[in-house]
């Protein structure tokens, strides 16, 4: 998947390249595999840690993203945003570090959810993991509304994560009105 990704399959060069700095890359095309081997290689520099740190941290977001086995362009561009915020990444490196994360997540969540989670948890801190947190239920709220499927995988998150109900609920707190149930509740009662 990668090579086709990064586009090491291709026989020759896409004779239809863009021109231009503001032209819009083509589907396949050679400069899309050129832009992505840059990002990769500036990856590749980020220290083992630090990289390490930042796929589980967007793979966990994946993870929320895709409790209703459905990713939005929403989602993934708050995932994004997340990334450039709380890793410290550049847009292109994050929008490479979404995707990936969104890929293992289809690919390999269920098998993978509970390692890539506690992992996160050995190489961070409360108040990472509390951000990490509260960036699931900004996800998971994206669009309105926490579904049950969403809000059961960020309790199954908070749990890995070791976090303390009165830190969960605090920050569940915040995401209040965008509950499923609570929203259901408001419209009987209206």
């Amino acid at each position: 998947m990668f090579r086709r990704f990064l586009g090491l399959d291709r026989q020759r060069p896409d004779p239809r390249l863009p021109v231009g700095d503001a032209a819009a890359p083509l589907p396949d095309s050679a400069a899309e595999t050129a832009t992505a081997r840059r990002i990769v290689a500036r990856l590749e520099a980020l220290p083992p840690d630090e990289a390490r740190f930042l796929a589980c941290f967007a793979y966990v977001m994946s993870r929320t993203a895709n409790a209703d086995l459905d990713i939005s362009d929403d989602e993934t561009a708050l995932m994004e945003r997340f990334a450039v915020e709380y890793g410290g990444l550049d847009t292109a490196q994050a929008v490479l570090v979404v995707e990936m994360a969104k890929v293992q997540a289809r690919v390999n969540g269920g098998t993978e959810d509970f390692v890539v989670t506690r992992e996160f948890r050995s190489i961070s801190t409360q108040a990472q993991r509390l951000a990490l947190l509260r960036c699931c239920f900004a996800v998971g709220a994206v669009d309105g509304t926490i579904t049950a499927a969403e809000a059961g995988t960020i309790n199954e998150i908070a749990r890995e994560l070791d976090l303390e109900p009165a830190d969960v609920n605090a920050v569940r707190s915040e995401f209040h009105e965008q509950l499923s149930a609570v929203q259901a509740l408001r419209r009987a009662g209206a």
